[in-house]
């Protein structure tokens, strides 16, 4: 992966065998155990997070890591349990499968080592737009630019990034790239248009 603007989605998917170079775990508080692969990211990723996160520890918030790097086989998984949980299959109606908040795999930026799940202790380290209303969601939306994430499922966006609003998703593209994208509220698919 030779930028840290590339687009993963479900029309633009990473093969089977992808694996980002230069992984490590990510120096952050972490609600994974020790040498979960959750702990994982992208050496460039992982900097920025460990400085994020440094400055989140100063300002008084509690974020903590929840899901950082993700294989292929894991995401398949994730993605054949929670059809099963709404009772469908991989042949399923276009528009069923759709509503599933679960990426197929292939066409989520955990593969990549870019991308880290958020929360906090005030909603039990859950992954709910709850986040977005704590002190710790505010901050991060705020905040996050500065080290080089974006918030990169926003609200009102779920069109064009063909996934559900998640503010506690953020994804590694660069302080410039991240800062450019917060100032004119626009998502990486439509930054790709330009």
């Amino acid at each position: 992966m030779s930028s840290f603007s590339i687009i993963i989605n479900k029309n633009r998917r990473l093969p089977e065998d992808y694996i980002p170079e230069n992984l490590l775990e990510a120096p952050i508080p972490f609600s994974a155990p020790p040498d979960d692969p959750k702990r994982l990211m992208q050496k460039d990723a992982s900097y920025a997070a460990k400085a994020l996160f440094k400055r989140a520890n100063d300002s008084g918030m509690n974020l903590y890591g929840i899901s950082g790097y993700r294989s292929y086989k894991r995401q398949e998984e994730l993605y054949l349990a929670a059809l099963k949980k709404a009772n469908l299959t991989t042949a399923s109606a276009p528009d069923d499968l759709a509503k599933l908040l679960v990426a197929p795999p292939g066409a989520s930026e955990h593969q990549s080592g870019l991308a880290l799940d958020v929360s906090c202790p005030e909603i039990d380290m859950e992954l709910t737009e709850a986040f977005a209303d704590t002190k710790e969601g505010e901050w991060l939306k705020a905040y996050a630019p500065l080290y080089g994430f974006i918030l990169r499922y926003p609200k009102g966006k779920e069109s064009i990034t063909g996934y559900a609003y998640e503010p506690w998703h953020i994804r590694y593209v660069s302080k410039s790239l991240a800062l450019y994208l917060s100032l004119t509220g626009l998502t990486l698919e439509e930054y790709d248009l330009i």
